[in-house]
Parts: structure tokens; sequence; C-alpha cells
């Protein structure tokens, strides 16, 4: 099936030198793999990606529990992503074992990070070891050098602990934390937000992916001081368990309330057809396209192009992303920047 236009378009205008991506899960990775090219290519000059740290679930929670070691799976994604994905290295970091046995449902690039980890000292040596053998294009940097886990109080006033609990929970939430909350930002990561000319955040899971980077104080200080543009690439569906019923506007009203204050200058929403098969399973299991019918507010600039990349699975088009963002960051650097807090701004 040919691909449609929108997805083969580039870029006609000058692009940031300097980008930052922060988030998670598996929406991280399509858009550092569109922004990859063009570090390649020579357009961007500095790329740095954000991983949150909160993973307790599967191969990262069990090397969590059993070695001590910060959660590796999001930042092997990433790194991935970043890597040439002809490159047999790229394709060896993701095969996962499969049965039961001790190493059944490992990946081998969660235990080369973990082996590293121990024979180094550092995770964060075991990155930068691990992005040289894969040729990484940018660099990947853990949001949180320490240990923490993601905490969540709930609407009842009730608290619950750990990435998983919280995924898997269908209460309301009141506030997300960290525990320690004082876990402090990895070295680097501020100096890249404040530097950066273009800052993204998203795709991923509301509260498990992109609040937890937030939540960090210095980087939600950061987010609110660049000077650089900070576009939020909203989800192609609404969110089940703790994110069910919140439409974009509440997106954007929960993010900035765990930043601290405003930070965010545009959105990159999906506009187009999904295929009717593929929708039909994601609204059976409670999933519906996540879409605002007008503008978010008056202080905040908004994209609606379509997104979604072919395949069976609803994924954000790497190209297509970057080409969004891209039209954004040229649209804010061209206005006059303001920033308002969400709740002044005109709501659908």
């Amino acid at each position: 099936m040919t691909r449609p236009q929108a997805l083969r378009e580039v870029p006609r205008y000058g692009l940031p030198r300097r980008v930052v991506a922060l988030g998670g899960g598996t929406g991280m990775p399509s858009v550092l793999r569109g922004l990859r090219r063009h570090v390649t290519r020579g357009g961007i000059d500095s790329l740095t990606g954000v991983v949150t740290m909160t993973d307790d679930g599967g191969s990262s929670g069990r090397l969590r529990r059993t070695r001590g070691l910060p959660p590796p799976g999001d930042v092997r994604n990433c790194l991935v992503a970043l890597s040439d994905e002809e490159d047999l290295l790229a394709g060896l970091f993701q095969h996962r074992y499969d049965g039961s046995e001790e190493i059944g449902g490992h990946t081998v690039g969660n235990l080369i990070l973990a082996a590293l980890a121990e024979q180094t000292g550092s995770f964060l040596k075991a990155v930068e070891v691990s992005s040289r053998v894969l040729r990484v294009s940018g660099r990947i940097l853990p949001a949180t050098a320490g240990s923490v886990m993601l905490e969540a109080i709930l609407d009842d006033g009730s608290t619950i602990a750990g990435e998983t609990a919280i995924a898997n929970c269908d209460r309301g939430i009141r506030r997300i934390g960290l525990r320690p909350d004082d876990a402090k930002a990895t070295p680097g990561v501020v100096d890249a937000i404040l530097e950066a000319e273009l800052v993204i955040l998203g795709p991923g899971s509301l509260y498990t992916s992109l609040v937890p980077n937030l939540v960090v104080a210095e980087i939600g200080a950061a987010l609110r001081d660049t000077a650089g543009t900070v576009v939020l690439v909203a989800n192609l569906v609404s969110e089940r368990g703790e994110a069910a019923g919140l439409q974009i506007a509440d997106h954007l009203r929960v993010l900035e309330e765990h930043a601290g204050g405003p930070f965010l200058d545009a959105v990159l929403i999906h506009d187009g057809q999904i295929d009717a098969d593929i929708l039909e399973r994601y609204q059976a299991e409670g999933a519906s396209p996540l879409r605002s019918s007008s503008g978010l507010g008056d202080g905040i600039k908004i994209l609606r192009k379509h997104l979604i990349a072919e395949g069976p699975k609803l994924r954000h088009d790497p190209e297509a992303t970057c080409a969004g963002v891209f039209q954004l960051w040229s649209d804010c650097s061209a206005g006059d920047g303001r920033r308002q807090p969400v709740d002044a701004r005109r709501m659908d």
C-alpha cells in the first residue's frame, strides 16, 4: 500500500540546532527515530533524549529487584531508536528470550546494560558505552541517576506506589510524585533543556511516561525557564486505567500542574482517518481517538495533521511527527512565545 503523501513530507524551513526529547514507553522511540536522520544529515547539531526511570514491571522490574539497578528497558529502546536500524547489534539488543526459566522475558540489551553497570560501577557509564557500541546519533540520559519509585495520591486521598500499580489503577489521580521526593536530575539534563531550541514532550502515557519527568523539580523548573519552544506530541487515542476519560485539554492541565507552571508552547495533534479494523480493536479495549474539536486556547499554537504510521498498531509515524514539531518550532520562533496558564486559556 502506498504511504499517504503527508507521511513523506520533509521540512521546507530551517531546523533547530539543539533538540531535547522527553518521555518513555513506546512513544518516545518513534520521535527519536524521526529526529535521528536529521542528526546524521547535519541539520541538528545536538540531540538529547531524557528518559523516564520509574518502570518496575517486566524485565526492567526484575533487574531492579534482583540486581539493584535502574530500570534499563526504556533507555534500551531509545538507544536502539538512535542507532543504525539496519545494524545487527541494534536487533540483538532488542532480542527477548522466551520461556519461563530465569532468563525468560529478559532482553539481551537489558542484560548487557546491567552487566556493564556492574562492571563499570555506573549505570550512566553503561549507557555511554552502549551508545558507542550502537553508534548512537545523539545521547540518551536517564531523567534521574538514582533509584526512584513512582507514587500516586488518588482522588479519595489514598496512596499507591509503583508504576505498574498506577498504570492498572482505575480510580482518578490527584497527584503524582516520586520517592524520594527530592530526586535529582541526571547531570547534563537541565543544561540540555535550558540550551535547547526545541523541546519535545511525548507521546506517551500521561501519568507513567510523561509526568514522572516533570516532577523532578530541576526538570520542571528547566522546562518553565527554557527559551526554547516546548511542543507536546498528543497521544493518538485515549488511555485506559488511570487516565481514562481525559482529553487533550486535561492532559495539558495535568502536565503543567506537575511541572509547577506553564511551560508548553504548542501541541501536535493527529487529524485524519484511522483504519476501521484497527480502530474497532482499540475501541473494544476502551480507547477512542484523542482529538480536540477546536483551539485549546489563545496562548498555545495547535497543529493538526496525519501522524499515524502504517501497521497493525496505532503508532506515530516518525517522519510525519518530526515534520509537525519542526513546523510548530518554526511558527513559534516567529511569534512572541507567550505562555499562559492552562486554566486561563479558552478550552473546548
